[in-house]
């Protein structure tokens, strides 16, 4: 199988280039028509010579996943399922709100980490995404847009854990975030969240300036030791102290992710051990009362438990956002995201692309 042209880096890229006695330059031709015109052919980059493009025809693939199904909510949100070359699938999520419309993606086909009250846990980890995998959900989702809409942020908190498939994903960050040849969207507005891989934390801060958000969801080690087995292996301390210690440009915030799962970890006290344990930490809380999916053992808090775990929060004066549902009649909200094409055709009002 012939090589993604969209995984090459840059430096890759003009090598290639350079060495069939092409000018270095067209590698930048190349890449906008890639990321910013979305060709579909080497045949469209029109500045290129016709011996360049049959080059590039011949030596590399040009990828573009299959729609195999688009379910849009009440609430607009739209949940896409794309079909991969070798028929791994995958999901991601358009949630268009006010003032911006955002994405979220995946960087892997299913998870291998196994936290209890995520529905794509239930399917294992399938594989990693390459980055031209993790790129062209955002190139299609910009082909769906009508009118003036127009994607302002980009989240990666589909399916899979994006620290656990680094090399990828960051070569995806570089296309999304460069201005020149890329998709250009200001780092400012990119999230990557992560279960709490500590040693990949350090190093995608020091190498990028996206936002982190970090997947909590318990205040302490036994608790979330259960509900994610991540835990065992890098502990809440080790966690938190990591957090404290990263150098973060003024006014930027780490963000805390906390599911609420009723009777499990909504209670006041855990509130209290929760603003005990960000104490100093600048950051916000995203707390996400629980969307469920089939077959969860687990239940959403009642309006009444989750007013009082925020009042706890509140009196705090931790920044926090209770994190309404998108998308949960087609299970597109958090959590519930499972890439099964047997599954959604049983359970979605769906159209076929």
């Amino acid at each position: 199988m012939k090589p993604n042209i969209k995984d090459l880096r840059a430096d890759e890229l003009a090598k290639f280039l350079l060495e069939r006695k092409h000018p270095a330059y067209r590698a930048k031709q190349i890449s906008q028509w890639l990321f910013q015109k979305r060709a579909l052919s080497f045949s469209e980059m029109s500045n290129l010579s016709q011996p360049l493009r049959e080059e590039l025809a011949r030596e590399f693939s040009l990828s573009r996943p299959r729609i195999l199904h688009r379910a849009e909510a009440r609430d607009g949100t739209i949940k896409f399922l794309f079909g991969l070359a070798d028929d791994v699938s995958i999901e991601s999520v358009l949630i268009p709100e006010s003032h911006r419309l955002t994405l979220c993606i995946s960087t892997q086909a299913g998870c291998g980490f196994g936290c209890a009250f995520c529905a794509t846990a239930v399917l294992g980890l399938k594989r990693n995404l390459s980055a031209s995998e993790i790129v062209d959900q955002i190139l299609e989702a910009i082909r769906s847009l009508s009118g003036e809409q127009r994607l302002t942020h980009i989240v990666l908190m589909g399916m899979g854990e994006p620290l656990a498939n680094y090399a990828n994903t960051l070569r995806a960050l570089e296309i999304v975030t460069d201005g020149e040849w890329g998709l250009g969207l200001s780092p400012r507005r990119v999230t990557l969240s992560s279960v709490g891989l500590v040693p990949q934390i350090e190093k995608l801060m020091a190498e990028t300036r996206v936002n982190l958000a970090i997947s909590l969801h318990a205040a302490t080690d036994e608790l979330r030791g259960e509900l994610m087995p991540v835990n065992r292996k890098y502990s809440l301390k080790q966690l938190i102290d990591c957090c404290r210690a990263l150098p973060l440009p003024r006014r930027k915030r780490i963000t805390f992710e906390y599911v609420l799962l009723r009777g499990v970890n909504d209670s006041p006290q855990d509130a209290r051990n929760l603003v005990k344990l960000l104490k100093g930490i600048p950051c916000k809380v995203n707390v996400i009362p629980f969307n469920p999916y089939p077959e969860s053992a687990f239940q959403r808090p009642s309006a009444d438990e989750i007013a009082r775990f925020q009042a706890v929060l509140d009196d705090a004066g931790l920044q926090i956002n209770i994190r309404r549902p998108r998308g949960d009649d087609i299970q597109a909200a958090c959590g519930q995201l499972q890439g099964e094409h047997t599954n959604l055709s049983l359970r979605l009002v769906a159209t076929a692309n």
